[in-house]
């Protein structure tokens, strides 16, 4: 993760699917780093599992096989043969493994996928006054426009002059809440289409999709949130040239809120029916997406590991030992959801995660969904002292996890390296005194953010692949734009034939096939 957390700089891998059991009777467990893993919203002494099948259809008695196992069927994913069912039955998960079809049962933990330790700092409102005069250059009317450096960095006002706004494209943004008023947000947010698969305490209902919370310093999920880590995504996405806030890189998008997680933690299975979700149709019910963003993830272990941390292995030919077939199960239940937003058409952009690993020596570890199959893995850069002239953009940042196997292009996404605590200052536009911060600040990726009370114009910074990955998003989304709905495989090949190479040529370790380029890509 990155040295100094700021304005929930946090995004993704602060999780390891460990080899031991935290409750029984589930064979393998989730546990966060940064913090314990806990439920957020249906408390139950029954244990959730995730059932997944070999192919992509449930069979049509499947809840009285459940039944007869020991458990109850309380979800269907049928799009890609994920079932969800409850037992306090030690015994469940291997009755059930017998169904016919079954590739493998694992608990359905509800885990941190997003750091419980992020802050927010130095917040700014937008003042109370008329905007000012719309500019005649698109984009640079935005009041706080001087505090982004980020759309510059990817060529993204080029873009914009050029004609591409990314009209017509659809991001859902897979997250915790979007604040649905914020003046940033509201303009390009599609409010009917928008989703929440997080249950809340009443049977059959959910938790608002804009809405969200924060853990206090014991670990609870309690307190209002002033920051809203889906909020500052969705607003790097596509937040509107409106001549008031920011700009996000493709400003005319639409964002649909498809919430997946609350305080941070969800289950797996969240995550899978919101992918689903987003990649369907709507026609059939779904989101209607062209791109999904994910700024969340996990590192699931491929196998299991003693006490002092060796892997199992067979006596005889040494070779690694899965002694917890739930983890497969997870790993392939997330890779048909994402195979299946693949063949629905859709892009799929997740971030790689903020443990400054090197995910080519990491051979027993895979980071999801970033690393699962048809997804665009995002690491991030970031400048050191921009606000004193730097503007080494291309930087890699010092948290990003990194390896030419697992990225795939690089954006930015922020960095708090800069030492000491000397102020700076930058400008708005128009009326409104100036944004002063620590320098080190302005180096992280500002958007907007929930705020206080009543508040619809709060800004804030962070840094993280989190911040990195709707930049690609939003790249895509000019793409669409620009070209119509091509398809993921055609939206990749723009995006790679016309990223900057950066470090060695071709496929390099921090930024895969590049950091990204909007103008060229739209071209």
């Amino acid at each position: 993760m990155a040295r100094q957390v700021v304005g929930a700089a946090f995004s993704a891998a602060v999780l390891i699917v460990a080899a031991c059991v935290d409750r029984a009777p589930p064979t393998s467990s989730v546990s966060a780093i940064g913090g314990p893993s806990m439920a957020v919203a249906v408390q139950s002494t029954q244990a959730s599992y995730l059932i997944d099948f070999t192919g992509n259809d449930l069979p049509a008695d499947l809840a009285a096989q459940v039944q007869r196992a020991g458990g109850t069927l309380t979800a269907s994913i049928a799009q890609v043969g994920v079932a969800v069912a409850s037992s306090d039955d030690p015994d469940f998960a291997g009755r059930a493994a017998k169904i016919q079809g079954v590739f493998g049962v694992a608990p359905d933990a509800q885990v941190q996928w997003v750091d419980p330790r992020e802050t927010t700092v130095g917040e700014e409102l937008v003042d109370e006054v008329p905007p000012p005069e719309a500019m005649a250059t698109f984009g640079a009317g935005e009041g706080f426009r001087l505090v982004q450096w980020a759309p510059d960095a990817v060529s993204a006002p080029t873009a914009w002059d050029a004609g591409a706004t990314g009209t017509g494209a659809r991001v859902a943004v897979l997250d915790g809440g979007i604040h649905s008023t914020h003046i940033d947000i509201a303009p390009n947010l599609d409010v009917a289409r928008s989703r929440s698969f997080v249950p809340a305490a009443t049977p059959g209902t959910f938790v608002p999709f804009n809405s969200d919370l924060r853990r206090n310093a014991a670990g609870a999920c309690i307190l209002t949130d002033t920051f809203w880590h889906g909020t500052h995504v969705a607003g790097i996405v596509a937040a509107p040239a409106n001549n008031l806030g920011t700009v996000g890189i493709a400003p005319n998008a639409t964002i649909i809120g498809v919430k997946v997680l609350h305080c941070g933690s969800g289950a797996f299975s969240w995550i899978i029916s919101g992918i689903v979700y987003a990649a369907t149709p709507i026609a059939d019910g779904g989101a209607g997406a062209d791109i999904i963003n994910m700024s969340l993830g996990a590192s699931l272990e491929r196998q299991a590991r003693d006490t002092l941390g060796r892997l199992f292995r067979d006596p005889i030919t040494g070779h690694p030992i899965n002694t917890a077939p739930g983890r497969a199960a997870l790993l392939h239940a997330i890779g048909k959801a994402t195979t299946y937003a693949y063949q629905q058409g859709v892009t799929v952009v997740a971030a790689l995660g903020n443990e400054a690993r090197n995910l080519d020596t990491s051979n027993d570890l895979v980071f999801v969904p970033a690393m699962s199959p048809h997804v665009i893995a995002v690491s991030a850069t970031g400048p050191v002292g921009w606000a004193l002239g730097a503007s080494n953009f291309d930087r890699p940042a010092s948290y990003t996890n990194f390896g030419q196997s697992a990225v795939d292009f690089a954006a930015p996404g922020g960095d708090a390296v800069l030492p000491g605590s000397a102020l700076c200052s930058k400008p708005r536009v128009g009326p409104g005194a100036p944004v002063v911060q620590p320098c080190w600040v302005f180096d992280l990726v500002f958007a907007p953010i929930r705020g206080a009370g009543a508040s619809t114009g709060t800004y804030s910074w962070a840094s993280g692949t989190s911040m990195a990955s709707p930049v690609v998003s939003g790249v895509a989304a000019l793409i669409i734009g620009r070209f119509g709905r091509i398809g993921p495989a055609q939206v990749e090949a723009r995006l790679r034939a016309s990223a900057d190479d950066l470090g060695k040529p071709g496929n390099d370790d921090f930024y895969g096939g590049g950091r990204v380029n909007a103008l060229r890509a739209i071209q």
